[in-house]
């Protein structure tokens, strides 16, 4: 079954991704009315969400920021088409790089680097990146279920030299790559929510206590790796621009999950500054009232090892 759904849909996604950006857009206007106007696809979700971390704001302001989101999230889900075929000479220019000697300066240093940014804007076209860094780069992501579809996910973000790696890999393989002294950059999105029981954080983020992913912060404790956030605004669209800011150089010097809590700042400003790039379909508060009164010493211990 998951290679006839993939033999199926693949010819179209090939299609799409070979059309003009032009009509590119065209199609994502289409997609907006039938997704927010006629399936209102996970509307109340975003409502909640909107509700929740800016109940000062009007219904009317909310209502703006919602409609501008569901624009936002159709261009994304055509623009991750177009990534099948889009030329790295197109990409690079439409998602540039303000400070790229911040990385650079880190590299000259022979450091690894921890890339933390949160889904926002457009993070699947960071993959850019890669022809602008010596490091070895690593993309870590969550496998998804369909073999076929994961294959393609892999080809499509790997096209221009970033490698793929699963959450279940990474632990082991940053350890190997700082043993063996091979610079590396490791990208990953750390905004979203963790399993509870599996949650050695929970932290405010735009005003409301939530569970928070801590395991790029403990790979950067234990092996001494320097965070950096990357920071992506929409400049118009389809046109993006990632600008870098040091969180920590010395991880090792911190207290602990305030890395985490650095990060989980700079999103909120992201959010602040334009809320309407924010991936608001995701039920990120949605343990908001499952926080644990005290954690067991050990149960910490034993995950972060």
């Amino acid at each position: 079954m998951q290679l006839l759904v993939y033999i199926l849909v693949y010819p179209l996604l090939w299609l799409v991704s070979r059309l003009p950006f032009k009509v590119i857009y065209f199609l994502s206007d289409g997609i907006y009315v039938l997704l927010y106007r006629v399936v209102g696809y996970r509307k109340k979700v975003v409502r909640n969400n909107l509700a929740l971390v800016f109940p000062n704001k009007s219904e009317d302001e909310r209502l703006a920021i919602e409609k501008k989101f569901y624009r936002h999230m159709c261009d994304m889900f055509m623009e991750m088409i177009k990534t099948m075929g889009i030329s790295e000479k197109e990409l690079q220019k439409r998602f540039t790089f303000t400070n790229l000697e911040v990385l650079h300066q880190l590299e000259a240093q022979n450091k690894s680097i921890m890339l933390m940014f949160p889904h926002y804007a457009s993070w699947e076209w960071a993959i850019a990146l890669d022809r602008h860094i010596k490091s070895k780069g690593y993309g870590i992501y969550q496998k998804i279920g369909n073999k076929y579809f994961d294959k393609l996910i892999r080809d499509i973000r790997q096209k221009y030299g970033t490698t793929l790696i699963t959450t279940k890999e990474t632990r082991e393989l940053v350890a190997k790559n700082k043993k063996d002294g091979i610079l590396s950059m490791y990208g990953i999105l750390s905004d979203q929510s963790p399993m509870v029981k599996k949650a050695l954080l929970w932290t405010p983020f735009m005003g409301i206590n939530v569970p928070a992913h801590t395991g790029a912060e403990m790979l950067c404790r234990k092996l001494d790796l320097p965070a950096v956030y990357l920071k992506v605004s929409k400049l118009k669209r389809g046109h993006y621009q990632g600008t870098f800011s040091v969180l920590t150089e010395h991880p090792k010097e911190l207290e602990e999950f305030d890395l985490t809590k650095a990060f989980l700042k700079k999103v909120e400003e992201s959010i602040q500054e334009a809320p309407e790039y924010y991936f608001w379909t995701h039920k990120r508060w949605k343990h908001k009232d499952k926080a644990p009164r005290v954690f067991n010493s050990n149960m910490i211990e034993r995950l972060a090892d």
